[in-house]
C-alpha cells in the first residue's frame, strides 16, 4: 500500500473537524431552549433566616464549651520564649513567606467559617461584676417591694437605699484611706527634704528647737557637778591636757566623766571599756551634743573616733526613722583613705550594733554592688572615701536630702590628696541646716578656709600646740647617707632591732620603691607584706590584719598608712625615703608610741631632700631630739615660710575662722 503523505493527511484531518463543526451549529439552533427557572430573591433571603434562628436555638440548648483560639496562625500558638519582634511578625505582618493580610477571611484569626468574626471570651473585669450585682439585689428588691403590701414600700426602699449607700461607702472607705496616707507620706518626705518638719518623731520625741531647721540639735544638758566647777578648776583640767578653746560665743566646760552627760545608757554601754574620756572627747562632747558646730586639732589616736560617733548616734535616734524615699543616710564621716574609713567603720559598726542602727562603709577599689544594695535598703551612718561617694551620687545610688551631720576626718589629709572639689560637691549636697564637724591633726591656712567655708560659727578645741610637733615619747634617729647605702643600712637595722614577733613599720615614698623594698626584704627571709596603690583592696587588707595579729611583723608601706591608722604595738618605724612634707614625716613617726607607749623612729636623709633639713631639724630640736652633725653639712638651715599666692611671702598668718574686731577712730 501506499503511504499517504503528510502534507495530505493534514489536509484531511482540517476537512473533518470544519465539517464537525458545522453539524453541531445546526443541531443546536434546531433544538428549542429550556426555559429557566425564575429565582425569588426574597425567598432566599427568609431561608438563610430561617436556618441561623435553628442554630442559634441549637446552641442554647447545648452547653456552652469554650472555643481554644490559637495567638497565631501556626498550630498550638506561638513558642513560649517568643521575643516581641516575633510576635508581631506572626501576628500583624508577613514571617517566613506566610504573609497574614493576605489570608482568606474563613482563615484569619478570630472568625468562623462564613467570614463573621467571633466574639473572645475574656474574663469580666471586678467593676463590671459588682455592677451586675447591684444590678441583680435592685432587681430583687423590686420584686419583694411588688410582693409586699402596699403600706410598706416606702420604707422598704428607703432601707434598701441606705444599705446599697452604706456598701458603696464601704468599698471606697479604703480606698480613701490609701490615698491619704500616700498624700501625707508625700508631703512629710517632701517636707523633710526641704527641712520645714517643726518636730523630730525619735527615741525622745523632743520637739525642734527652731522651726526652719526641722530637727533637734541640742541635747545637752550640764550636769550639776560640770556647773559647779569653778573657773580655775576649768583651768587646771586644760592646762593638764595642753588644751585651748576658741571661737564660738558660749564657753562650754569640759566633762571629766561620762556619766556626767546624762546621757541614755544604752548609748554610754561602748564606753564601759574606757576608765575616763579623752581631752578632746572630754571638751568636744558638750560642743556637739549642743548642736554647735566643731572643730578638733589634735593628733591621730587620741579618740576622735567616738568623739563624733557618740554625739551622732544621739542625734540620729531623735530623727524620724527611715522610710523607702527617705533612706537615710542620716550621718556621713569622710575620710582621707580607705584604711582610715574602714578604721573608724570598725567603731561605727560597734556603737550601732548596740543601738540597732545600720551602717556602710563606702569605698573605691572594690564592686559597687553590695554598697549600693545597702544604701538602697536604707542606712543611718556612711562612712566613706570621697571619690567612691562622689559616684554613687551621680548615679543616683546615694542622696544625701536627710543628711543633718557631717563630719570632715582628717581633713587636712583629704586637702593634700586633692579632694577639695569632691568635698565641696557631697557637702553642697547635705541638708542646709546640718551641724558639720571637722576633725584634723595639723592647722593650717588651707584647712582654715575650708572650715570657714563649711562650718558656720564654730568651736575650735586645740589638744596641744597648733604649731608642728610630734610626739614627745618618741626617739628619732637620723642618718644621713647617699641613695646607694639604704638597701644595706635598712638591713642592719632589721637585725638589730626585730627580735621575734615585734612590729616594724617601713614607709617609701613610691608604689614601686614599696614592692621593690618588699622583695628585697622577703629575699633576705623576712616574713613581709605591703600596702600601696598597685595592689587590690582584698590584698591590702589581708596585709594589714596579718600585720595586727603579728602573723607578719614587717610591713612595707606607701603613706596611705601614714595617716589615722590604729596599729597597736609598733615598735619601729622606719623612713627610707624621706617624705615630700614635714607634715607627712610628723605623721609617719606617729605610728609608734601611741597609747602613752614608748617608740623608736629611724630616717634616712639624702642630698635629694636638701629643702626639708631646716623644717626636719626644727621638728627634731622643738621635741628635744639630737640633731646629727650631718645634717648641717647641708647649708644653711633657714626655714621659708610658706608663700601666699595673695600677699607674697613673709605674710601675717592668721586664724581665718576668727571674726574681725571693729575699730572706731
Amino acid at each position: 500500500m501506499r503511504r499517504s503523505s503528510p502534507r495530505l493527511s493534514a489536509a484531511n484531518n482540517t476537512d473533518d473537524s470544519a465539517t464537525k463543526k458545522k453539524k453541531k451549529k445546526k443541531k443546536v439552533q434546531e433544538e428549542p431552549e429550556a426555559e429557566e427557572p425564575v429565582v425569588n430573591e426574597e425567598a432566599k433571603v427568609e431561608k438563610k433566616k430561617k436556618k441561623k434562628k435553628k442554630k442559634a436555638e441549637a446552641d442554647d440548648d447545648e452547653p456552652v464549651q469554650k472555643k481554644a483560639v490559637h495567638a497565631s496562625p501556626w498550630i498550638g500558638g506561638l513558642p513560649a520564649n517568643a521575643s516581641p519582634k516575633f510576635v508581631a511578625k506572626k501576628e500583624f505582618g508577613s514571617f517566613g513567606g506566610f504573609d497574614l493580610h493576605k489570608m482568606p477571611t474563613s482563615l484569619k484569626l478570630g472568625s468562623s467559617k462564613d467570614g463573621s468574626e467571633e466574639e473572645e471570651e475574656a474574663e469580666e473585669p471586678k467593676s463590671e461584676k459588682k455592677k451586675k450585682k447591684k444590678k441583680r439585689k435592685a432587681e430583687e428588691a423590686v420584686a419583694e417591694e411588688e410582693a409586699a403590701p402596699e403600706e410598706e414600700p416606702k420604707k422598704k426602699k428607703k432601707k434598701k437605699k441606705a444599705e446599697a449607700a452604706e456598701e458603696e461607702a464601704a468599698e471606697e472607705q479604703p480606698k480613701k484611706k490609701k490615698k491619704k496616707k500616700k498624700a501625707e507620706g508625700d508631703e512629710d518626705e517632701s517636707e523633710w527634704a526641704q527641712g520645714k518638719m517643726e518636730k523630730g518623731a525619735g527615741a525622745k520625741a523632743i520637739g525642734a528647737t527652731d522651726k526652719h531647721v526641722g530637727f533637734n540639735k541640742d541635747f545637752y544638758k550640764e550636769h550639776p557637778k560640770v556647773t559647779e566647777m569653778t573657773e580655775e578648776a576649768v583651768a587646771s583640767h586644760r592646762e593638764e591636757w595642753t588644751m585651748a578653746v576658741a571661737g564660738g560665743t558660749c564657753d562650754f566646760k569640759p566633762c571629766p566623766k561620762f556619766e556626767w552627760l546624762g546621757l541614755d545608757p544604752k548609748v554610754l554601754k561602748i564606753t564601759s571599756k574606757f576608765e575616763k574620756p579623752t581631752a578632746i572627747q572630754a571638751q568636744c562632747w558638750p560642743v556637739c551634743l549642743a548642736g554647735r558646730d566643731c572643730i578638733g586639732v589634735a593628733e591621730t589616736g587620741s579618740g576622735k573616733s567616738l568623739g563624733f560617733l557618740l554625739p551622732a548616734v544621739v542625734h540620729i535616734l531623735d530623727q524620724p526613722p527611715l522610710t523607702k524615699k527617705a533612706n537615710g543616710p542620716i550621718c556621713l564621716v569622710l575620710s582621707p583613705t580607705r584604711e582610715l574609713a574602714m578604721q573608724t567603720m570598725d567603731v561605727a559598726e560597734e556603737i550601732c550594733a548596740l543601738n540597732d542602727l545600720s551602717t556602710v562603709c563606702i569605698y573605691g577599689g572594690v564592686p559597687k554592688g553590695p554598697q549600693e544594695n545597702a544604701l538602697w535598703k536604707g542606712v543611718h551612718i556612711v562612712v566613706a572615701t570621697p571619690g567612691r561617694l562622689k559616684d554613687l551620687m551621680q548615679q543616683g545610688s546615694c542622696s544625701l536630702d536627710r543628711c543633718t551631720y557631717v563630719v570632715l576626718d582628717e581633713a587636712d589629709r583629704m586637702l593634700d590628696a586633692g579632694f577639695a572639689p569632691e568635698i565641696r560637691h557631697i557637702v553642697g549636697q547635705s541638708h542646709k541646716q546640718r551641724q558639720t564637724l571637722m576633725f584634723t591633726a595639723t592647722w593650717p591656712m588651707s584647712v582654715q578656709q575650708m572650715a570657714m567655708e563649711f562650718l558656720d560659727d564654730p568651736i575650735r578645741v586645740t589638744i596641744g600646740s597648733t604649731q608642728l610637733s610630734s610626739n614627745k615619747r618618741i626617739t628619732q634617729h637620723v642618718y644621713t647617707m647617699g641613695p646607694r647605702d639604704k638597701d644595706q643600712k635598712l638591713q642592719d637595722l632589721l637585725q638589730k632591732h626585730h627580735k621575734g614577733g615585734n612590729k616594724i613599720l617601713v614607709f617609701a615614698l613610691y608604689k614601686k620603691e614599696a614592692a621593690r623594698v618588699e622583695q628585697t626584704l622577703a629575699r633576705k627571709g623576712f616574713k613581709v607584706g605591703s600596702i600601696h596603690g598597685d595592689k587590690g583592696q582584698n590584698d591590702r587588707n589581708k596585709a594589714l590584719e596579718d600585720f595586727k595579729s603579728g602573723k607578719i611583723p614587717v610591713l612595707v608601706a606607701t603613706d596611705v598608712a601614714a595617716r589615722g591608722l590604729d596599729i597597736p604595738n609598733v615598735e619601729h618605724v622606719i623612713n627610707v625615703t624621706f617624705p615630700l612634707t614635714i607634715e607627712d614625716y610628723v605623721h609617719r613617726i606617729g605610728r609608734t608610741g601611741r597609747g602613752g607607749k614608748t617608740g623608736e623612729s629611724h630616717t634616712f636623709f639624702t642630698e635629694d631632700e636638701k629643702p626639708l633639713a631646716g623644717a626636719l631639724v626644727k621638728v627634731l630640736q622643738d621635741a628635744g631630739q639630737k640633731v646629727p652633725e650631718g645634717m648641717y653639712s647641708f647649708g644653711p638651715l633657714v626655714t621659708k615660710k610658706a608663700k601666699s599666692n595673695l600677699y607674697g611671702d613673709h605674710f601675717k598668718e592668721v586664724d581665718m575662722t576668727q571674726k574681725g574686731t571693729k575699730i572706731t577712730f
